[in-house]
Order: structure tokens, then C-alpha cells, then sequence
């Protein structure tokens, strides 16, 4: 593995056991998020689930909405609304920071 990947939050490091481990799940709670369509993870050469930290993240917040009493249909529903609330924030954001730069002109 290129030391690069140890930074890309993006790179499929871990094993579907692994990523069980960190977060303190079973390994068929991940291939049922899988399954739902929640989840995608990588998959090796030989087909196996490898998981990025980007994708372990994702699996954290799935977990406590669970553990919280939601639905699979609810806790997609949410971290959907979560994700566009965080995107448009950083919208606003952005555009302020325009703004501020064509006032000062």
C-alpha cells in the first residue's frame, strides 16, 4: 500500500471484521447496511467488503440513530437531511466569504 492511502479518508483499508471491531458491531449488522443500499463498501479483488474511514464514519452515525430506536427507512432519511444541512452551511458559508470580499472593494 502507497503511503499516500494512509491519509485518503477514502481508501478501502479495512476488512468488513475490522471495521466490525472499531465500531463495536457485528460483522452482519455492516453487510445488512450493505444489503440496504445505506452502505457500499469496496470490494477486494476476491469480492470481500473493505471499508474506508470516510465509510466507518457513515457506519458510526447509522449505528447511533439505531441504537436511538429509528428505522433503517428513518435513519436514511435523516443522516440525508443531516448531510444537505452540512452542505448548505458551507454554502453559506462560502457565500458570505464572497460577499465580504466584493464589500471591501
Amino acid at each position: 500500500m502507497p503511503l499516500d492511502d494512509l491519509d485518503d479518508v477514502d481508501h478501502p483499508a479495512y476488512t468488513t471484521g475490522q471495521a466490525a471491531e472499531l465500531l463495536g458491531v457485528q460483522q452482519a449488522f455492516l453487510r445488512s447496511l450493505d444489503t440496504a443500499d445505506l452502505l457500499r463498501p469496496h470490494r477486494s479483488g476476491g469480492g470481500h467488503r473493505r471499508y474506508s474511514r470516510r465509510q466507518l464514519e457513515l457506519a458510526g452515525r447509522i449505528r447511533v440513530l439505531f441504537d436511538e430506536g429509528h428505522t433503517l427507512a428513518a435513519t436514511a432519511r435523516i443522516i440525508g437531511l443531516e448531510d444537505e444541512l452540512a452542505a448548505a452551511r458551507s454554502q453559506i458559508v462560502e457565500l458570505r466569504r464572497q460577499l465580504g470580499q466584493v464589500c471591501r472593494h
